[in-house]
């Protein structure tokens, strides 16, 4: 197979300027966690298909340093919002901003490293070499997103939200998307790679005929007779959301939107927008039983367990200030809520990063709750719902999903538009409507394929009323999971590394 010229001396360049090429390459792939439009997927698949037509011509360990450095520039820019948190406290924590960041995006390049390393490494036959690429990319991904208790924001299938093609989280998840994604690509590469316009026309086909299936996807309805939920938006910037001068003013904006007429039948208050423990919470419960006029309140709050500790916690008020349901948050932010290896922190004298640790225990209680006029809530509190697979638990079906979240700590560059990104992408794979009520934004009600309804913008204060959609059949990707990919991830991964020929690449990309 001849390469393309310019990209098979790839393997002939110095070590830097191919890491110039791949820190390109990874800047035009952030692209696809920024903005709208189908221009950014166009951007994601080229950069792709000259990423994979680059690594395969590698030697695997430059290969790996390829792979890292790209990863390095996507994930160091689409998450650079991760040092917002530090810059709360700067003059405590503000130290620890660069080495975030650094630390984050080198450490997730790493699965992009092992992928196409072990990509061109497994491929038994020269022309393999880019599907065992791409395969592999996929497989890292799926890794990344599940390996100690996983991480799976900005994954490159997110591009495709708000496309024409999104539906396809609904068939087969993020993982079956980035599988798919892959594929166009690869077939983009072999195109540019061979000059043969038979490949461009079936890589246009393809995207064509994806267009074309969604016209026959399902349309989620608004009953007009459904039941009015109200998001509260208090907007308390963090460094000002525990001040004992301000609790009380950002209580009291959530208060007035909850009483604000016309009387909702269901309000939805932001992930730990009542500051202070439940155990002490009683005269402010009264207070918001009072302000919904009837209507059940949906809160966050911090609760104290004795027996396993502090709690980020989400209750459902009634109009007398008692709990009718409680919720314990499950699945903990690392270095934000608890601290992986706490002890040996201090021990080696990183204080502060102790000082940071907020000290969480996870709940572990079904995460549906029954609440009048709503259905059954399943209730993920702000990164739960980053997680495909925390919504499917045993029993019946939720009628919508319910996202509280606290996104001051991301500011307001691309965290929160891309934490509403993945709100969608959960609304799509379940068929389900979706609630997000966010303290500073954004505040929007989501139908079961994904499309924004009414929203309250960052750094609004306000309050927002919605109706809710029907939710739609249970979608393939809520009743199978992501057992069916794994099966031809894994399929895939034996055709292309089945003992045979191997080869070798020497320094001019040539297999011998």
């Amino acid at each position: 197979m001849a390469d393309t010229p310019r990209l098979s001396s790839v393997a002939g360049w110095g070590r830097w300027s191919r890491a110039a090429l791949a820190m390109v390459l990874g800047v035009v792939l952030s692209l696809g966690q920024m903005g709208d439009g189908p221009l950014r997927v166009l951007w994601v698949l080229i950069a792709l298909g000259v990423a994979l037509l680059a690594g395969r011509v590698l030697p695997p360990k430059k290969a790996a340093w390829f792979g890292w450095v790209m990863g390095l520039a996507y994930f160091g820019i689409t998450l650079r919002w991760i040092v917002e948190p530090f810059f709360v406290d700067p003059l405590r924590h503000g130290w620890m901003a660069p080495f975030a960041i650094i630390g984050m995006a080198g450490g997730l390049a790493l699965f992009w490293a092992v992928a196409f390393g072990l990509g061109v490494r497994a491929a038994r036959l020269p022309r393999l070499r880019l599907a065992a690429v791409a395969v592999a990319l996929v497989a890292a991904e799926f890794a990344r997103a599940n390996v100690l208790s996983g991480f799976p924001w900005a994954m490159l299938s997110y591009s495709l939200i708000g496309g024409p093609v999104d539906y396809l989280f609904a068939l087969v998840g993020p993982h079956g998307a980035n599988a798919v994604l892959l594929a166009v690509a690869v077939l983009m590469a072999r195109a540019l790679d061979r000059g043969r316009a038979a490949l461009w026309s079936g890589a246009a086909l393809i995207c064509a005929g994806l267009v074309a299936a969604s016209a026959a996807m399902p349309v989620p309805e608004t009953d007009r007779d459904a039941p009015t939920v109200r998001l509260v938006q208090p907007n308390a910037p963090q460094h000002l959301k525990w001040d004992p001068e301000w609790m009380p003013v950002f209580f009291e904006r959530a208060l007035a939107a909850t009483a604000a007429d016309p009387p909702a039948d269901v309000v939805i208050w932001p992930e730990t927008s009542v500051a202070t423990l439940l155990r002490n919470a009683d005269p402010w419960l009264e207070r918001i039983g009072q302000a919904g006029r009837g209507a059940p309140v949906l809160a966050g709050i911090q609760r104290w367990n004795p027996q396993a500790g502090y709690h980020n916690s989400a209750i459902v008020v009634e109009t007398d200030g008692s709990v009718a349901a409680l919720y314990d948050k499950q699945h903990l932010v690392p270095f934000g809520e608890y601290v992986p290896l706490l002890g040996i922190f201090g021990k080696i004298g990183l204080t502060a990063m102790v000082d940071m640790a907020m000290g969480f225990a996870p709940g572990d209680g079904p995460g549906t709750v029954d609440v009048a006029g709503l259905g059954r809530a399943r209730i993920l509190i702000c990164y739960e719902g980053i997680f495909p697979e925390e919504i499917t638990e045993d029993g019946p079906r939720p009628d919508v999903l319910v996202i509280m979240t606290n996104d001051a700590w991301f500011g307001n560059g691309p965290g929160p538009r891309q934490h509403l990104v993945q709100a969608r992408a959960r609304a799509i794979e379940q068929g389900l409507p979706v609630l997000r009520a966010a303290n500073t934004g954004i505040s929007v009600v989501i139908d079961g394929r994904g499309r924004i309804g009414d929203s309250l913008a960052l750094d609004q204060t306000g309050h927002l009323d919605v109706q809710v959609g029907e939710p739609l059949p249970p979608t393939l990707y809520s009743r199978l999971g992501d057992w069916p990919v794994l099966v031809v991830l894994l399929a895939t991964l034996g055709l292309v590394s089945l003992p045979g020929r191997r080869f070798r690449v020497d320094g001019n990309g040539a297999a011998r």
